[in-house]
C-alpha cells in the first residue's frame, strides 16, 4: 500500500466502502479477499476445483507519471477457500516477476498466462503441489505486441465452441492434440474484458468507443454484425452517485453536478450464468465502469433473432458507490454459482497517456490527490438474500466420466468448466455416454454442452447431426448448422440437415444457416439463402443480417479479384498495396476522394481540392518523380490547372516503408497500373535529395522523368539471336521488328551500349503489333565498361504487349542487358521499338529557389526587400490561390492553420520574417503546433489537436482540412511536432528572387501597421 493517502479521497476499509454503496434491494456486497493479500487485481479465474486466481498488475500507475510500470513485480496469485465460508484464506503466490499480466486461463494441469507486450502464451505448472509455478514453457510462441497497455488483447475465454478468444486480436485459438493452433478472424474487437453466454454468444466493450456492449449479435467468427436497436434508447447513458470529475473527455462527459454521464471506462464484463441468484438475473450482462464508480445490470433479451441490451434498472444502477476508489475492473460467476466483482480500489484508473502535463484529466487527479491512492485492491462476493451458495468443485480430481454429470449442472461456470475439462483429458470412453446425453436429457443447456464436447472431441459425426437438427429447442438446432460447417461446402449428405433447417420457423436456426452458409460457400449458398429470405421476409433481424452477408461477400470477392490479379504479377506489391489502402482512406482521401478524382471545391465553384489521381503520368510514371513529391511535397499549378488545396505537404516524416504502401496503392488502384515502389527505392530518393528544400514544382520535375532519349542512332546493339535484325528495334517504325527467331528460352538477350554514360530510369520494350510476344520473364543487367555487369537491376514478368521496366540503379550505365529468362512453347521475343529513359550526367537536379536564398544572411535579404521590394506585388502572391498563404493565414472560410500575421509581436523584426518564410519550423507559435501519432497498425499521422477525451483524439489534417477521429485504444504513441504545418520552400514556385523580395515586403508592412494597413493593401489589389 502507498505510504501516504489522499486528503481529498482517503483510502476507506473494505466495509466503510460498501457502507457507501448503493445497491440495488435485496443484495449485497461480500469481501471476500481484499489488501493485503493482494494488490491492483484486474481479474480473476478459477481452476477445476474452485481455486481462484487473481492477475495482480502491481506496477499499475504507481505514480501520476506512470514511471516504471513494465518493471516485472507483478503477479499471478491464488487463493483456496479451505474452510468453506466463502472467504479465501489461503494464499501463495503463483506465478511472480510478470511484467502486467493480462491473462489467466485455468487448464488441465496448467494455468495459460500472457503478460503485457507480448503475445506470447505460457503455461505455469505447479509440479510439486504447493502452490507455486516451478515449471514454465512456452505454450504458443505469438511474438512481440506493441502500443499502449491499455489497448492490447485481454481475456483467453475458452467458448462453448471450444475456440479460446481474447480481444482486439483477429485470431482465435485451440488446443488439440497437444498442439495450440491458431486460426484468423474476421475482425478484432472489445477492450478489457470478454464473456459469453450459454450459447456462445460474445459480448465485447470499449472503453476508448465508450460502448459497454458490442460485437454480439452472433460469434465474431462471421464479421462484426449489428442490428438497429440492439441497445435500448440511452443504455449509453450511466447513472453514478459519486461527484469526482475525473474523466479523460473532461466536462462534456459530466453533469452539473460532476456525475459521469455516460460509460466511458467500461471493461471487464461478464454474462451471469450462476444458480445463486433470482432467476431472473440469470443471462444479464454486468459492466463494471470504474470511472463511474459503478456497475450496471443489463437485461439481455432475444427479438426474433435480434439480442437487445437495457439497463435493468430506470436510471439507477445495480451497484453505485461515493468511494472515489471504488473502481470495479472486471466480473465473472464463480464456482459457488455467485456473481464476483474485482475492485482494482485506487485513485488513478487511467493509464499515464491520459494523464500527461496539461491535461484536464491531471488537473482533476492532483486536486483531490488521487495519485497517492495505490497498492489495495479488494475482490468481492454478490449475494441476494435468497441465495445459498453452491459447493466447492473437485473437478481435478474427477475421471472424464465423472465430468460429464455436470454438464447438467445448473451453474454455468461447471458445464463450461466440465466441458473444457473432458475436451483436455481427450478420453473417447466418454463419447458413447455424451452422445446419450445429447439425445435424451430432458435439460437442452446439458444437450447442447453434450454436442459440443463431442465437437471438442473430433467425435461428431452427419448421422447426429441429423438427428439433432430435429430438436425440440432451437439452440441446440442451430448448433447442429453449425457443427456441421466442415462438411457443408463440400460433403452433399450434409444437405439433408439444410431441408430442415431451411424451413424452420425459428429466427435463431434461420439466422445460423444464413451464417453457415455464407461461411462455408455452400454451391447452393445464394438461393437457400434467398428461400430463408423469403420465409423470414418480415422479420428485420433476418433481412438485415442477410443484406450484411450478401454486400460484405459481393465486396470480398471484388477486393479478392483485384488482389489475386495483383500477386499474380507481384506478390510483395500486393501486400503493400494493402496497407497503402489504410493509409489513402485515412488521409489522401480527403482531397483526392475515394475514387481517386479528386474533390470539389465546397467554396470555389467549378475548382476541385487536388487533382485526379486517375491515370495520371505524375502516379504511373517513374518513381523517381511520384518518390520526391511524396518526400517533399507538391506545390503550383498542375497541367496549367490551379487547385485549392494548392499544396500536397510533404510526407517525409513517415517511414520509407509507409512512403512505399502508400505510393504502391495510388499507383495501382481505379485502373492505374505500375511496378512496385520498394522502401529501398523511398530510402536512397531519401538520401539523394537531402538537401532539398520545401515543396517540389511540377517543373522541377520534369527532370526526374524526362521524354525518351533521342539518340537512338548513336546507340550501339547486338543481341544473342538474329543480331543482323537489331536495327529494326530502334527504327522509329512500329511495324518492323526485331525478334529471336526462335521461341523464347533463358538465355536470349538483347545489348545496348549508349553512347554516354546515363543514370538509367527505365526500358520500354514495345511488342504492340505481335502482342503476344512479349517476353515471358526478363533481367537487365548494366555496366559501365562493357565488362563487369551488375547484379539484375530489375527483373520480372511481362504480361502485357508493352513491357514497362523502371530501373533501380544509382550508378553510371552505359552497357545494358536485357536477358528473358522465361520460356514459351510457340512464341518468339519480338521487339517492335525499344525507348530508354534516362538523366544526362552533365546536367545536375534543379536547385530551389529556397534554397538559393537560404545561402544569403537573413538580415541582407530583409534590406533588399525594404529597399527594392513592393508590397502590392507581394499581397498578389499572398493572396495568389496556388502559393497557398491566405489559406492558412487569412482564410475566406474555416478555421485559421496559421498565425494571424497583422496582429503585432514584439519579437518580430524584418531579419525574423525572412526567416520565418525560409524556415518556418524555427520558431512555431504553440497554439499552432502539430501532434504527431502513431497508431497500433502502424499509421503515422500529423495535424493539430481539436479535442481530446479519454476515449478519442480528434486532429486536423493541415493539408486538406479533414477531421481524423483516432480512438485511444488505437494510439501506440504520440509527442509534439517539431515542424512547422508550413512547409519549409513555398516560394519555389516564386520566378526569382524579386518575386521573394515583393512577398517579405509586403509582410513587413503588414507586421508594422498591422490590420489597417492590410486592409488598405487588399483594397488596393482588389479587383
Amino acid at each position: 500500500m502507498g505510504e501516504e493517502a489522499s486528503s481529498k479521497a482517503p483510502p476507506l476499509s473494505p466495509a466503510d466502502s460498501i457502507a457507501t454503496m448503493k445497491i440495488a434491494d435485496g443484495y449485497a456486497v461480500v469481501p471476500v479477499l481484499t489488501e493485503p493479500h493482494i494488490h491492483e487485481p484486474s481479474a480473476v479465474a478459477w481452476d477445476g476445483n474452485g481455486r481462484m486466481y487473481v492477475i495482480e498488475m502491481r506496477t499499475y500507475m504507481q505514480d501520476i507519471d506512470g514511471k516504471n510500470q513494465l518493471a516485472p513485480s507483478s503477479r499471478v496469485s491464488r487463493h483456496e477457500d479451505r474452510d468453506g465460508d466463502g472467504v479465501y484464506e489461503t494464499h501463495t503466490v503463483f506465478a511472480d516477476n510478470l511484467i502486467l499480466p493480462r491473462m489467466v486461463l485455468p487448464l488441465l494441469d496448467r494455468v495459460i498466462i500472457r503478460e503485457t507486450n507480448t503475445l506470447d502464451l505460457k503455461s505455469y505448472q505447479d509440479t510439486d503441489d504447493d502452490g507455486v509455478a516451478d515449471k514454465i514453457e512456452m505454450w504458443h510462441e505469438g511474438g512481440k505486441r506493441g502500443g499502449n497497455l491499455e489497448h492490447q488483447p485481454s481475456g483467453l475465454v475458452w467458448n462453448l465452441d471450444n475456440w479460446i478468444y481474447t480481444t482486439y486480436s483477429q485470431h482465435r485459438y485451440r488446443f488439440t492434440g497437444g498442439e495450440v493452433v491458431r486460426e484468423p478472424l474476421p475482425h478484432g474487437s472489445g477492450q478489457w474484458g470478454i464473456t459469453h453466454d450459454d450459447v456462445g454468444r460474445i459480448f465485447y466493450s470499449t472503453a476508448g468507443g465508450e460502448n459497454p456492449a458490442m460485437d454480439f449479435q452472433r460469434p465474431i467468427i462471421y464479421g462484426q454484425l449489428s442490428l438497429p436497436g440492439e441497445q435500448a434508447e440511452g443504455f449509453r447513458e450511466c447513472f453514478p452517485i459519486d461527484n469526482v470529475p475525473d474523466v479523460q473527455g473532461g466536462r462534456a462527459r459530466v453533469r452539473d453536478d460532476n456525475t459521469l454521464n455516460r460509460f466511458t471506462g467500461c471493461c471487464g464484463q461478464s454474462i451471469y450464468r450462476g444458480n445463486a441468484m433470482p432467476a431472473d438475473f440469470s443471462g444479464d450482462l454486468i459492466i463494471p465502469e470504474p470511472v463511474g464508480r459503478l456497475v450496471r445490470r443489463a437485461k439481455v433479451t432475444n427479438d426474433q433473432g435480434r439480442i437487445v441490451v437495457s439497463n435493468a434498472y430506470d436510471q439507477s444502477e445495480f451497484i453505485a458507490a461515493t468511494d472515489p476508489n471504488f473502481r470495479p475492473v472486471s466480473s465473472a460467476t464463480g464456482p459457488d454459482g455467485c456473481l464476483y466483482l474485482v475492485d482494482m480500489y485506487r485513485g488513478i484508473i487511467q493509464e499515464g497517456n491520459w494523464v500527461r502535463d496539461g491535461s484536464y484529466l491531471r488537473g482533476v487527479v492532483q486536486e483531490y490527490e488521487l495519485d497517492k491512492n495505490v497498492g489495495r485492491g479488494r475482490i468481492f462476493r454478490i449475494d441476494h438474500e435468497t441465495t445459498q451458495r453452491g459447493p466447492q468443485p473437485r473437478m481435478l480430481e474427477e475421471s472424464p466420466a465423472q465430468l460429464v454429470a455436470h454438464l447438467s449442472h445448473p451453474n454455468g461456470w461447471w458445464r463450461s468448466e466440465a466441458q473444457k475439462l473432458i475436451v483436455l483429458h481427450s478420453d473417447p470412453s466418454v463419447v458413447p455416454a455424451l452422445k446419450q446425453l445429447a439425445k435424451i436429457s430432458d435439460n437442452p443447456l446439458a444437450r447442447l454442452h453434450a454436442l459440443w464436447t463431442l465437437e471438442g472431441l473430433d467425435a461428431v459425426d452427419i448421422a447426429m447431426l441429423k438427428d439433432r437438427i430435429t430438436d425440440s429447442d432451437d439452440r441446440v438446432r442451430s448448433a447442429a448448422i453449425r457443427i456441421a460447417e466442415p462438411w457443408m461446402k463440400d460433403d452433399r449428405s450434409v444437405d439433408e440437415l439444410l431441408t430442415q433447417a431451411v424451413p424452420d420457423e425459428s429466427p435463431e436456426v434461420a439466422i445460423q444457416t444464413l451464417l453457415s452458409l455464407s461461411r462455408t460457400g455452400h454451391p447452393n449458398a445464394e438461393s437457400l439463402s434467398a428461400e430463408i429470405v423469403s420465409r423470414h421476409h418480415e422479420n428485420e433481424a433476418v433481412t438485415r443480417i442477410a443484406d450484411q452477408l450478401k454486400a460484405r461477400a459481393a465486396a470480398m470477392i471484388a477486393e479478392a479479384k483485384k488482389l489475386e490479379e495483383l500477386r499474380r504479377r507481384d506478390k510483395v506489391l500486393a501486400d503493400s498495396v494493402v496497407r497503402g489502402k489504410t493509409i489513402y482512406t485515412t488521409l489522401c482521401v480527403t482531397c483526392h476522394g475515394p475514387d481517386g478524382k479528386g474533390v470539389t471545391s465546397p467554396d470555389h465553384t467549378g475548382m476541385m481540392v487536388a487533382p485526379s489521381l486517375v491515370g495520371s503520368p505524375r502516379v504511373t510514371g517513374h518513381k523517381e518523380r511520384l518518390s520526391r513529391i511524396m518526400l517533399h511535397g507538391l506545390m503550383g499549378p498542375i497541367d496549367e490547372k490551379t487547385y485549392t488545396a494548392g499544396l500536397m505537404l510533404p510526407m517525409g516524416a513517415n517511414t520509407d516503408q509507409w512512403i512505399s504502401d502508400a505510393a504502391n496503392y495510388i499507383r495501382n488502384e481505379w485502373g492505374n497500373k505500375a511496378g512496385l515502389v520498394e522502401s529501398s527505392d523511398i530510402a536512397r530518393i531519401r538520401e539523394e535529395s537531402t538537401g532539398r528544400v520545401g515543396p517540389w514544382t511540377l517543373n522541377e520535375l520534369t527532370y526526374f522523368d524526362p521524354p525518351p532519349l533521342d539518340n537512338r542512332e548513336r546507340w550501339k546493339l547486338t543481341a544473342s539471336h538474329d543480331a543482323d535484325k537489331v536495327s529494326a528495334a530502334v527504327d522509329g517504325d512500329a511495324k518492323s521488328r526485331w525478334d529471336t527467331g526462335k521461341k523464347q528460352q533463358p538465355g536470349m538477350w538483347f545489348g545496348i551500349e549508349l553512347p554516354e554514360p546515363v543514370k538509367l530510369l527505365s526500358i520500354t520494350l514495345d511488342a504492340a503489333r505481335s502482342k503476344t510476344d512479349y517476353p515471358r520473364g526478363f533481367a537487365v543487367v548494366v555496366s559501365s565498361d562493357g565488362k563487369t555487369w551488375s547484379e539484375p537491376v530489375a527483373k520480372g514478368n511481362g504480361d502485357e504487349p508493352v513491357t514497362e521496366i523502371e530501373i533501380d540503379s544509382s550508378d553510371p550505365v552505359q552497357h545494358i542487358r536485357i536477358e528473358q529468362t522465361g520460356t514459351s512453347s510457340n512464341k518468339y521475343w519480338s521487339i517492335h521499338e525499344l525507348a530508354i529513359k534516362g538523366l544526362s550526367l552533365r546536367d545536375g537536379p534543379p536547385v530551389s529557389l529556397s534554397e538559393q536564398l537560404s545561402e544569403v544572411d537573413a538580415s541582407e535579404l530583409a534590406r533588399e526587400a525594404r529597399a527594392s521590394g513592393d508590397a502590392l506585388r507581394g499581397a498578389k502572391l499572398f493572396y495568389n490561390q496556388s502559393l497557398s498563404c491566405a489559406k492558412c493565414h487569412d482564410p475566406s472560410s474555416g478555421d485559421r492553420l496559421g498565425p494571424d500575421l497583422a496582429s503585432k509581436r514584439d519579437d518580430v523584426n524584418d531579419p525574423f520574417i525572412v526567416e520565418s518564410v525560409l524556415n518556418p519550423s524555427k520558431a512555431i507559435r504553440k497554439e499552432f503546433s502539430q501532434m504527431m501519432v502513431l497508431t497500433a497498425d502502424g499509421l503515422a499521422l500529423t495535424g493539430f489537436v481539436v479535442s481530446e477525451s479519454d476515449d478519442e483524439l480528434v486532429l486536423r489534417e493541415p493539408a486538406g482540412g479533414k477531421i481524423i477521429k483516432l480512438l485511444q485504444d488505437d494510439i501506440d504513441a504520440m509527442k509534439p511536432s517539431t515542424t512547422s504545418a508550413m512547409p519549409a520552400g513555398l516560394i519555389n514556385q516564386l520566378t526569382d528572387r524579386g518575386q521573394f523580395l515583393d512577398l517579405i515586403r509586403f509582410l513587413m508592412e503588414v507586421n508594422d501597421a498591422g490590420s489597417q494597413r492590410l486592409s488598405e493593401i487588399k483594397q488596393a489589389i482588389a479587383p
